[in-house]
């Protein structure tokens, strides 16, 4: 018993200095390939496709099913539904994942174009006089916080389904 008590305490004395040589020094270098930092993605000049790669693929999947599982609902030949009712654009803008995503608003206002042209995600849900977002208009409205996503996200359903349409976004509800 006394040894592990020995052997416990010289553990805890030399564990700091372990983790203190893990803090770079001046004379250290970075990993071939990481010589340059790297560049913001606001600045990074990536096209739509590639942006929806890193900024909503991670949760929506790269062909935009989404997963039922995690609570992500489909894009594909859907999402163009939210433009049909008041509030859906707004709400487009204003879902965390873009709001808060790395692209600035022209970027964003791009990207959520880019998901109603026709080799984008929404397919033929895009409202037939769909009139694309714009820079201003994200820009204006992306930074208003919306508070309660789930709450928001069904009343907007629930407006679809008043005027019809139907509700194929992989949530099954």
């Amino acid at each position: 018993m006394r040894g592990l008590l020995i052997a416990g305490l010289a553990c805890a004395l030399v564990a700091p200095a372990a983790m203190a040589r893990s803090i770079p020094t001046s004379n250290q270098r970075p990993a071939p390939g990481n010589e340059e930092p790297q560049t913001p993605i606001a600045l990074a000049g990536y096209n739509d496709h590639v942006n929806y790669e890193l900024q909503c693929a991670g949760c929506h999947l790269g062909d935009g099913t989404g997963a039922k599982v995690s609570d992500v609902p489909k894009m594909k030949d859907f999402v163009g539904n939210f433009l049909k009712v008041e509030g859906g654009r707004e709400f487009l803008i204003r879902v965390p994942g873009m709001s808060m995503s790395a692209l600035n608003d022209a970027q964003l206002a791009s990207l959520i174009n880019w998901m109603m042209s026709p080799d984008g995600m929404a397919g033929a849900s895009v409202p037939e006089h769909f009139k694309p977002f714009t820079t201003e208009e994200v820009a204006a409205i992306r930074h208003k916080a919306m508070l309660n996503l789930p709450g928001t996200r069904t009343e907007l359903i629930a407006k679809m389904r008043d005027q019809g349409i139907e509700i194929n976004d992989g949530m099954g509800d």
